[in-house]
């Protein structure tokens, strides 16, 4: 079983930066960060290898939101620069089961998630 607790959501003005935080309880060997904005369906944004550190990213927000995790804190962050309106989502953490390997982007591959935290980027 793997809990996760996100924190860091906010308002911003676009162009400004957020930084969520994402801690986990359990195991898993994969991690992502989704958004899913008001009247829209949930959409990955980023995902990452706990050991190794790959990553991908959604085509949205390569080269402005960088994903990455801390072992030792058994926490991943998502760094968000540049931020535009159409970012303006709540924002949830997921891990798939340990014994799933695959990076992915897709909501059905994750088995856990958090609470989700709430981004705004005002124009």
């Amino acid at each position: 079983q793997v809990q996760l607790v996100e924190s860091g959501g906010g308002s911003v003005q676009a162009g400004g930066s957020l930084s969520l935080s994402c801690a986990r309880s359990g195991d898993t060997n994969v991690l992502g960060w989704f958004r899913q904005a008001a009247g829209k369906e949930r959409e990955g944004v980023a995902s990452i290898y706990t050991t190794s550190g790959i990553t991908i990213y959604d085509d949205s927000v390569k080269g402005r939101f960088t994903i990455s995790h801390d072992n030792a804190k058994n926490t991943v962050y998502l760094q968000m620069n540049g931020l535009k309106p159409e970012d303006t989502a709540m924002y949830y953490c997921a891990a798939r089961r340990i014994k799933f390997r695959g990076l992915s982007l897709h909501q059905s591959d994750y088995d856990y998630w958090g609470q989700g935290t709430q981004v705004t980027v005002s124009s």
